[in-house]
């Protein structure tokens, strides 16, 4: 999962900002606000999910612990202001192609699961994200599918 992060965020940064001299207008910028959003749905910010996003932020954007903080403030600060997920998804949509969105909802099941349960507002969150990318439903069931760990 951390190569496949790692290479989905080289992918957002090879995008480039959007143009309006926003951070939200920033793919990177609207795909970390959306990752912490799915942390966030179920009121807990587990601590094995941000111990997921943190290492792979700072090493995409060779971030020292100052910048790292900074950048997550960021992308905090942008989902605190953001009134809906259509902000940061229409960011997405204009600035990758299906396959990385695909890899988007992919790395949202990974984070719902880092915690080993499926809340029922983390499920929700991610499907109406990926709803607003275009994902369709039986895509979006086969990625959770694949993230959700083995049931004994």
């Amino acid at each position: 999962m951390i190569d496949r992060f790692i290479r989905f965020l080289k992918d957002l940064s090879d995008a480039g900002p959007g143009g309006s001299g926003r951070p939200t207008d920033d793919p990177r910028i609207a795909a970390t606000a959306l990752l912490l959003h799915v942390m966030d749905a179920d009121g807990v910010r587990d601590k094995a999910e941000v111990e997921q996003l943190r290492p792979l932020l700072a090493e995409m954007f060779e971030l020292d612990e100052d910048e790292l903080d900074d950048v997550v403030r960021a992308g905090e600060r942008a989902g605190h202001e953001a009134v809906d997920l259509y902000g940061f998804t229409s960011v997405i949509n204009r600035h990758l192609d299906h396959a990385a969105k695909l890899e988007l909802i992919s790395i949202m099941w990974e984070m719902v699961f880092a915690d080993g349960e499926l809340h029922e507002l983390e499920d929700n969150v991610v499907w109406r994200i990926a709803e607003l990318l275009h994902v369709e439903r039986d895509q979006r069931i086969a990625l959770r599918q694949r993230a959700q760990p083995a049931q004994n």
